[in-house]
């Protein structure tokens, strides 16, 4: 059986891409995933690198961040003072099971869409309160919260020709304190959990952030840094069908690593506030 099914490559969509796509197209950005396994219901790729999208774009109100930037341009970012939050960009990027040359092509808009529990640009932007603006092919836009858009494992709320084209990281998330723990079987291997905790200047709050140990993320907010009781009955609180099994881990293995970190990034950030 023939597996070579592409027939033709769009070098120059239009302006408005999904104007270009008809069912049996993808996307191609850093193509990283894409060129990596066979693709038999595909007949098209529409090249998105043809369209010079600028790749970081700071503002007043946050970072822009184009869907085919790649994880390169990210973790090159040179970081104003008082955005506290870079550090985490970087640790992402390193979150990334992939060699330099992975680096130099996979994008970040890529590896969202991908909507793998693991991936490390979905934990980012979900941490840091982002929102995804998504195009339709009738020119049509919307807005959705990154954290609603993974709905499980390398599933998401993208309908037929629908595009990624940016990820609007606000500034007041950009600023604040974060810590960070992720686990993995191996120095370099996939993330079996990735949890990140974030904190607002001068305060006492906590938001945090569980990933690739769940088929979704998953957000807890608490107006003070919760006691050990107190987290470990919010994470317990996840949906079982929510935690993730593979070979990394069993969802039990999960939830317990979970439990252990997120009391690490807890007092963390207490000590943080008390330096």
């Amino acid at each position: 059986m023939d597996l070579n099914t592409i027939t033709e490559v769009i070098r120059r969509p239009s302006e408005w891409p999904g104007a270009d796509w008809h069912e049996g197209d993808a996307w191609l950005a850093g193509g990283t995933w894409l060129y990596s396994t066979e693709q038999p219901d595909l007949r098209r790729l529409i090249d998105l690198t043809a369209l010079r999208w600028e790749p970081l774009v700071p503002t007043g109100e946050g970072l822009e961040i184009s869907a085919t930037c790649t994880i390169r341009d990210l973790y090159a970012f040179p970081w104003p003072e008082g955005r506290a939050a870079g550090i985490l960009f970087r640790e992402s990027c390193e979150a990334f099971l992939s060699s330099f040359k992975v680096w130099n092509a996979a994008t970040v808009g890529g590896n969202i869409c991908m909507s793998l529990p693991a991936g490390p640009m979905i934990t980012l932007t979900v941490a840091l309160e982002a929102r995804y603006e998504l195009w339709a092919p009738d020119g049509s836009v919307r807005v959705v919260d990154a954290l609603d858009f993974v709905t499980g494992d390398h599933r998401n709320v993208l309908a037929p020709g629908e595009i990624l084209r940016r990820v609007v990281i606000p500034e007041h998330a950009l600023r604040k304190r974060t810590a960070h723990r992720r686990f993995t079987l191996t120095r370099l291997g996939r993330s079996t959990v990735f949890l990140v905790g974030t904190q607002r200047p001068g305060a006492n709050d906590l938001l945090l952030t569980v990933t690739a140990g769940t088929t979704r993320p998953v957000r807890i907010a608490f107006d003070s840094l919760p006691d050990v009781r107190t987290l470990r009955q919010s994470i317990d609180a996840v949906p079982a069908d929510v935690w993730f099994a593979d070979p990394n881990g069993t969802p039990d293995h999960r939830r317990h690593l979970t439990r252990h970190f997120a009391e690490e990034i807890c007092r963390e950030l207490e000590a943080g506030d008390r330096a």
